[in-house]
C-alpha cells in the first residue's frame, strides 16, 4: 500500500480527461485543482470514484474453460490457440477487439503484435463506435486526425454551437467550465442542436430541436446562406484551402432554405436566426459529437460543419474551430498509436508504403500488415461467418455494445476461440470466454491517456495488485513471448513502451510534416515519467503546445485545408413506426460494470427505461412509470415509460448502459441495426426504426436483500445494486410467484421465520426476515395494489428495527416523522425531487444558490445543477427561461 499522503492521476470515464486526487487508501476523492481540463471541478460520477474500487464482482484469477488455472497455462492456451489459427488459416483469421480504456501502452503493445508480428490489421476497438466518422472528416479536411480547438476555446467563444451532444451529461465539467463562461459574459450565446430537449438545454440561446438525422442539411444550408450573404473570407481561403468551389457548388444545389427547412423541420426564421448568429460571431466554436458521429454518414456531417469553419477563416484563432468531443478516457490515445483497423501507429496510414515499411523497419516484426483490417460491424460478421476463428477482447462488452447485438452474441457462441481481457468477472462479453486473463483496474494499472482536447495526462497506480490481475500491457507482452516474439516485447514497465512510443512519432515526422509528434518526450527517465504533468500536443522541441493551424499550415500534400462537398442523405423517415434515439444517463458510464458498484450512481435512474413524448403514450395508453416494450426485427427492450415533452412526437430515447447482468430485457442495441458510415465504419445508434407497446402485467414484485437475489424467469427483472443492500424488480403477464418463489430468490429461502402480511383482495403480499434486530430480506408482490416506496423500503436497512415496530416494516410507506423525498436528483448529497420541489414552492428557493442553502441540492460536484434548473423554471412560472 502506498504511503503518498495523495496521489494525482486521471479519471478513467468521459474524453474531457479530468484530474483527480486521491488518498493514498483511497477513501476520499477530489477534482485536481491544477490539471488543466478541470481546474478543481469534478462530475458525480467522478466524485464517487472511490466508491467502485473494492474487489467485489472482480476477475482475479486466470481461467481456461471455466477452471483456475495458472498464468502460464492461460497465456500458452492463448498464444497456441492464436498460433494454430494463424498456421492453417492465415493471420486474418484472428482478431483484436480493443477499448478505450485501455492506456496508451496497453492500445501500443497490442497493435504492435497485431499489425507489426502477427501480420493483420485486424485490430480494432469500440472507439470504432464513437469518434471513427470524425477521424474521417479530420482527415479528409486537415490531412490529419486532429482537433482543432481546446477547451478554452469554448470558454472564450461569442458563439458555441452544441451539436449532437448533451454535454451536460455526457461531457458534465466541459459543461460547467461553459456555464462559469457564460455567466461571467452574459452576452455570449449558446445554440443547441438536437432533437431532443436535454439538460444542456438549460444554457442555451436557442435550442433548434432538428429531425433526427437532417444534420448535414443544417451544415450545408449555413455554409450557401454564409457565401450568399457576404460572410466568408475570401482572402483565407484563397491562401489556405482547396476545393471550396466545388464544395460551395453542392452547398448551393442542396442549401436553399426551403430545402434545409423541409429536411430539418426548423423553420425559415429559425435558420436565419441561427445563420445571421453564425455571421455574426467573430469567434465560433461548433463543438460536436455523438449525435454527429453516429450516423450513415456521419463523416459527411463532420466535413459539412468543418467547411463552414474553414469558408469564414473561423479556425486557428483562438475561440474558434470545429471541435469532435470524443466519449472515452483514451480514444484519443488510441488513435495515435493506430489502434483503428485502418490506422498505423503515428497518425500514418496503409496507402503510405514509405510509412508501412519505416515502421516494419521500426518494429523488426516478422510481417507487417500491409492493408487495413475489419472494422468493428464487419469484423464481428466475419466472426459470425466463421471467417475469423479466434478473437482476443480487451477491457470492453461488446456482446452489449455493439449494433444488433443479438448476432454479436450469436457469434461469440460460434466463434472457435474467444480470449477476454477484463477487470469484471461476469460481463455479458466473458461469458462466451474460452480463457478469461484478469486485467487490473482503474487505480492499480499505471500509464498515460489522452484528452479530446490532447492533452496527455498520467493514470497513476495507487492501490496494490488485487489477486492475480496483472496490466493490460503485460498481458500482450506475455502472449507475444509466448508466440515467439519475446525480444520485441520485453519492455521493464511502461515508461519504456510510453518512451518507444514517442520515438517512433519522431522518426516518422523529421520533416514536421504531422502535428503528432511528442518526441520531446522520449527520452524521459522513468522519474521524469512518473512525475508527468498534463501535456499537450502539438508540441515544440521544448515540449511548448502550439495552436494546431495557428500558421494557416495543414498536413495535406499542398499544406492546404481542403473543403469537402457534401451532399446531404435523406432524412429517416418514421413511418408508422417510433424513431429511436440512443444515449447515455448522466451518472452511469457505458454497460456499467464500474459505475454500478457506486450505489449513489444508481439513484438518478435506476432502472432502464425510455422517454416518451405525452402524445405518443397516450395514444399507446401509456403513463408514467408503467412498462414499456420497444421492438424491432433484431429483438426488443422493456423499460419504464418516462414522459416528457423534451422528445419530439414520433421519437423515443432508451439510454445505452443496461445489460444481462442487470436486467433480461434492455439491451438496447439488440434493436440497432448494423447500418454504418461506409467510409468510417462507425454505426447509426441515432434513429433506427421500433414499434412500441404498452407491456401489460398481471402481477408485480419487489425484493430488497442483504444478499444479490437469484436471476429470476421473468417477462422484466432488474437487479438494482445499491450497497449494502439488493434489490429485484420482478412483473409478469403469466401466473406470479409464489411466496416461496419470492423468499428463495431473494437468497434466504422460505425455511426461516418470516414476517408476513396478505391481503387476497388484492392479491398483495409482504414478508420480511429479520436477523436479531435487523432486517435482512424484504419481498413484496401485488396483482392490483401498489408495491412499497422504495427508498423507503431501501432505508429500513440501515437502523435497527425496535420489537414493538415490526409489522410497520411491511406498510410500504414512511412513518409521519419520515417523509418521502422521491426519486434522487442530487447524487452527492441525496437530495430527492419531492424535498427539492417544496422548497421551491413553500419554502421560496427560486434559484440554484438558494436551493443549496436551504437543501444543499447542488452543492457538490454540480452535475445536477441543469435539472435543478429545469425544476425551478417549472414550478416558478417567473423564473422561466432563467440560465443557471
Amino acid at each position: 500500500m502506498s504511503t503518498q499522503p495523495r496521489v494525482d492521476t486521471t479519471c478513467p470515464y468521459c474524453g474531457v480527461g479530468c484530474g483527480v486526487r486521491l488518498d493514498a487508501r483511497a477513501e476520499q476523492v477530489s477534482p485536481s485543482p491544477t490539471h488543466p481540463s478541470n481546474r478543481g471541478r469534478v462530475c458525480v460520477k467522478g466524485n464517487a470514484l472511490h466508491e467502485t474500487v473494492g474487489h467485489d464482482g472482480r476477475l482475479l484469477y486466470p481461467e481456461v474453460h471455466g477452471k483456475r488455472a495458472s498464468w502460464e497455462a492461460a497465456i500458452n492456451t492463448v498464444a497456441d490457440r492464436f498460433s494454430a489459427v494463424i498456421d492453417s488459416f492465415g493471420p486474418d483469421a484472428v482478431a483484436i477487439y480493443g477499448s478505450g480504456q485501455l492506456l496508451t501502452e496497453d492500445y501500443y503493445v497490442a497493435n504492435k503484435l497485431m499489425k507489426g508480428f502477427i501480420g493483420s490489421a485486424n485490430i480494432d476497438t469500440n472507439s470504432r463506435l464513437c469518434m471513427a466518422s470524425a477521424v474521417v472528416a479530420h482527415k479528409r479536411a486537415f490531412g490529419e486526425d486532429i482537433v482543432a480547438c481546446d477547451y478554452r476555446d469554448v470558454e472564450e467563444a461569442d458563439l458555441v454551437v452544441l451539436v449532437g451532444s448533451n454535454t451536460a451529461w455526457a461531457h458534465p465539467v466541459l459543461y460547467q467550465r461553459l456555464v462559469a463562461a457564460h455567466q461571467a459574459h452574459p452576452n455570449r450565446r449558446v445554440v443547441v442542436i438536437d432533437p431532443r430537449t436535454t439538460a444542456t438545454c438549460n444554457i442555451a440561446y436557442r435550442h433548434l430541436a432538428l429531425a433526427p438525422g437532417s444534420d448535414d442539411w443544417l451544415f450545408v444550408g449555413l455554409l450557401n446562406w454564409l457565401a450568399g450573404h457576404g460572410a466568408l473570407d475570401p482572402a483565407w481561403c484563397d491562401a489556405h484551402c482547396d476545393n471550396l468551389d466545388a464544395t460551395l457548388d453542392a452547398a448551393r444545389a442542396h442549401g436553399s432554405l426551403a430545402q434545409v427547412s423541409a429536411a430539418t423541420g426548423l423553420s425559415t426564421e429559425q435558420l436565419i436566426d441561427f445563420y445571421r448568429l453564425f455571421a455574426r460571431s467573430e469567434k465560433v466554436v461548433t463543438l460536436f459529437s455523438m449525435g454527429i458521429n453516429q450516423s450513415t454518414n456521419g463523416s459527411d456531417k463532420g466535413n459539412a460543419i468543418i467547411n463552414c469553419h474553414l469558408a469564414t477563416g473561423r479556425i486557428g484563432k483562438p475561440g474558434t474551430g470545429p471541435f469532435s468531443i470524443t466519449g472515452q478516457p483514451n480514444a484519443m490515445g488510441g488513435r495515435e498509436v493506430g489502434g483503428l483497423a485502418n490506422q498505423l501507429a503515428a497518425h500514418r496510414d496503409f496507402d503510405d508504403p514509405t510509412a508501412v515499411d519505416a515502421i516494419a523497419n521500426y518494429w523488426g516484426g516478422p510481417r507487417m500488415a500491409r492493408a487495413p483490417g475489419l472494422k468493428a460491424v464487419d469484423l464481428f460478421d466475419a466472426v459470425h461467418a466463421g471467417e475469423v476463428k479466434a478473437i482476443w477482447i480487451m477491457a470492453t462488452n461488446p456482446a452489449v455494445s455493439v449494433p444488433n447485438s443479438t448476432r454479436v452474441r450469436d457469434a461469440l457462441a460460434r466463434c472457435e476461440f474467444v480470449a477476454v481481457s477484463d477487470c469484471m468477472r461476469e460481463t455479458d462479453t466473458t461469458a462466451f470466454a474460452d480463457v478469461l486473463l484478469p486485467a487490473l483496474a482503474w487505480g492499480e494499472k499505471d500509464g498515460t491517456v489522452t484528452s479530446a482536447e490532447r492533452t496527455i495526462s498520467r493514470q497513476r497506480a495507487f492501490l496494490p495488485r488485487p489477486g492475480n490481475a496483472r496490466a493490460d500491457w503485460r498481458i500482450v507482452c506475455d502472449v507475444a513471448a509466448a508466440m515467439g516474439f519475446g525480444a520485441a516485447f520485453d519492455y521493464p514497465n511502461a515508461a519504456d513502451i510510453f518512451r518507444e512510443h514517442a520515438r517512433l512519432s519522431h522518426l516518422l515526422n523529421g520533416d514536421g510534416s504531422r502535428a503528432f509528434n511528442i518526441g520531446a518526450l522520449q527520452s524521459l527517465s522513468n522519474d521524469e515519467y512518473d512525475s508527468l504533468r498534463p501535456t499537450p500536443w502539438p508540441m515544440t522541441t521544448s515540449r511548448r503546445p502550439a495552436r494546431p493551424f495557428a500558421d494557416g499550415r495543414f498536413y495535406t500534400a499542398s499544406g492546404r485545408a481542403h473543403c469537402v462537398a457534401v451532399v446531404p442523405q435523406a432524412v429517416p423517415q418514421h413511418d408508422n413506426r417510433l424513431l429511436l434515439n440512443t444515449g447515455r444517463c448522466r451518472d452511469q458510464w457505458h454497460t456499467m460494470t464500474r459505475s454500478s458498484l457506486s450505489a449513489r450512481l444508481l439513484q438518478h435512474r435506476d432502472e432502464p427505461f425510455v422517454e416518451f413524448n405525452p402524445a405518443d403514450a397516450d395514444a399507446l395508453a401509456v403513463s408514467d412509470g408503467a412498462l414499456v416494450e420497444l421492438s424491432a426485427a433484431n429483438g426488443r427492450y422493456i423499460g419504464r415509460a418516462r414522459l416528457t415533452p423534451g422528445v419530439t412526437a414520433g421519437q423515443v430515447f432508451a439510454p445505452i448502459h443496461w445489460n444481462r447482468q442487470f436486467t433480461g430485457a434492455a439491451t438496447v442495441c439488440e434493436l440497432i441495426p448494423a447500418a454504418v458510415d461506409p467510409l468510417s465504419g462507425q454505426p447509426a445508434f441515432k434513429h433506427a426504426h421500433v414499434s412500441a407497446r404498452a407491456f401489460e402485467i398481471r402481477w408485480q414484485a419487489c425484493i430488497v436483500s442483504t444478499v444479490r437475489p437469484t436471476t429470476p424467469d421473468a417477462d422484466y427483472w432488474c437487479r438494482v445494486p445499491q450497497g449494502a443492500v439488493h434489490r429485484l424488480e420482478l412483473a409478469g403477464d403469466d401466473a406470479e410467484p409464489s411466496l416461496d418463489d419470492l423468499q428463495r430468490l431473494s437468497g434466504h429461502g422460505s425455511r426461516v421465520p418470516w414476517v408476513f402480511y396478505q391481503d387476497n383482495l388484492s392479491g398483495t403480499v409482504r414478508a420480511a426476515l429479520l436477523d436479531g434486530d435487523r432486517l435482512i430480506a424484504l419481498v413484496a408482490l401485488t396483482r392490483t395494489g401498489a408495491l412499497p416506496e422504495r427508498a423507503h423500503t431501501q432505508s429500513l436497512f440501515t437502523a435497527p428495527v425496535e420489537p414493538h415496530s415490526r409489522m410497520a416494516l411491511l406498510a410500504g410507506v414512511p412513518a409521519a416523522d419520515q417523509p418521502d423525498v422521491g426519486r434522487i436528483v442530487c447524487a452527492c448529497n441525496a437530495v430527492g425531487e419531492r424535498t427539492i420541489v417544496h422548497a421551491i414552492t413553500v419554502e421560496g428557493a427560486a434559484d440554484i444558490a438558494c436551493l443549496g442553502k436551504r437543501v444543499n441540492a447542488g452543492t457538490g460536484c454540480g452535475s445536477c445543477r441543469p435539472e435543478l434548473q429545469h425544476l425551478i423554471t417549472t414550478h416558478v412560472p417567473a423564473r422561466k427561461g432563467a440560465t443557471p
